[in-house]
């Protein structure tokens, strides 16, 4: 069948790009980029720029078949996976997440809101596993977590399940006035809103101080902004908090219940003729662009590069916000650039009601990650997390 598609496909179809394209995307200093490509539903564009010493951003695109067995079972996987305390979470994310979901579909014969349930589920309770086999060697894994933004496209419904302050946000065009609308289609789990604050307090009833004002920053026990992730495993099963976790890392009292939650919240969308793309992101561009500011740009700009353009825009804001200039912040090293802005992952799908009578045998296939500053293995040890000050780890967790 590759055989066939390579010679009666068109000269140049996604997933096998001419000489000299950007296949498996371009870097560009700290900038990796795929400035288009198609997928089953459509098309896309991807791009993630790094200001953390280790990329704590990583994320993926999977195009083509969601199941292991069902062969009409074909869709589109976007993952956006943001870590905190380092990038093992993410990473781990990024290696199994897609792979569980694919099995659980092939189980349940269909893609669902079950599916992607328990293909989280699945994703957390591995990443334990591997917590408590390194707990003697690397219990600081203990403390390293990630929020975890998903969207499935399969049989026009469009899946959104989140832990996190990571957002997904379609551009659905108005048909009397001819404007594209933002509609967050994403759940967010942060302690700054106040419903979120309420859902943990009547969780944990027993605990009045299960989240306090911290720097003026709400917080999850004074630590984490963040109330559900992947990982964080100290924060969420006591016997991970003590030693040999490291005394900066523990809370100093013990807990009955977990005080995260791995739980997503999905929502089910039925793609309609109107919505044109979504855009899926980390706060790091949230924390610069509002989600109407980012589907505007989207809908009057061209879509190959889209993604790079509204990572730039993010940047530009948090130049703004310094009093520096743009060009300034791109000559910043890795590590340093955190004081600006924090690592942005983007991915825009755009919708193409034509892409799903495509006949099957030639859709095209995609499996794609964000990149970042290759770091040489040799190195990963002394720029891990778990040699950081304390300072530095109160500097990070203040971000979530």
């Amino acid at each position: 069948m590759d055989y066939l598609r390579s010679c009666w496909a068109p000269s140049s179809p996604a997933g096998r790009p001419r000489r000299g394209s950007d296949a498996a995307g371009r870097q560009d200093g700290l900038l990796w980029y795929k400035d288009g490509g198609r997928v089953v539903d459509g098309e896309f564009s991807m791009a993630v720029v790094q200001a953390n010493n280790l990329l704590e951003d990583h994320s993926q695109v999977e195009s083509g078949l969601l199941s292991a067995t069902e062969p009409d079972l074909q869709g589109t996987f976007v993952g956006v996976y943001d870590g905190h305390g380092g990038p093992e979470t993410a990473r781990y994310i990024n290696d199994h997440l897609f792979n569980h979901l694919r099995r659980f579909a092939s189980e349940h014969k269909c893609m669902s809101a079950d599916v992607v349930r328990k293909a989280f589920q699945a994703t957390e309770e591995g990443f334990i596993s591997v917590v408590s086999s390194q707990w003697s060697l690397r219990p600081q894994l203990a403390a390293v977590g990630s929020c975890c933004l998903v969207g499935v496209v399969c049989s026009g419904t469009l899946y959104v399940a989140n832990l996190g302050d990571s957002r997904a946000v379609l551009g659905r065009l108005v048909k009397g006035t001819g404007e594209v609308l933002a509609m967050q289609l994403s759940t967010e789990h942060n302690a700054s809103y106040e419903e979120v604050r309420r859902e943990l307090q009547a969780s944990h009833p027993d605990d009045p101080h299960i989240v306090f004002l911290r720097h003026n920053v709400w917080r999850v026990k004074g630590i984490i902004q963040i109330t559900r992730s992947i990982g964080d495993v100290y924060l969420k099963k006591p016997e991970f908090n003590r030693e040999p976790l490291h005394s900066k890392f523990r809370l100093q009292e013990t807990f009955r219940r977990p005080l995260l939650s791995s739980d997503p919240a999905i929502s089910v969308h039925q793609i309609q003729p109107t919505d044109k793309f979504i855009i899926f992101a980390s706060d790091g561009l949230w924390e610069h662009l509002s989600n109407q500011e980012a589907v505007d740009m989207v809908q009057r700009s061209p879509r190959n590069g889209i993604a790079r353009r509204l990572v730039k825009a993010a940047m530009q804001e948090a130049a703004k916000k310094r009093e520096v200039r743009y060009s300034d912040i791109k000559k910043i090293d890795r590590g340093v650039r955190r004081h600006f802005h924090d690592d942005i992952t983007v991915i825009v799908v755009f919708f193409d009601s034509n892409a799903t009578a495509t006949a099957a045998w030639s859709r095209p296939t995609v499996s794609l990650r964000g990149g970042g500053v290759p770091i040489p293995s040799n190195t990963l040890a002394p720029l891990s997390p778990f040699s950081v000050t304390t300072d530095s780890v109160t500097e990070l967790n203040s971000s979530y």
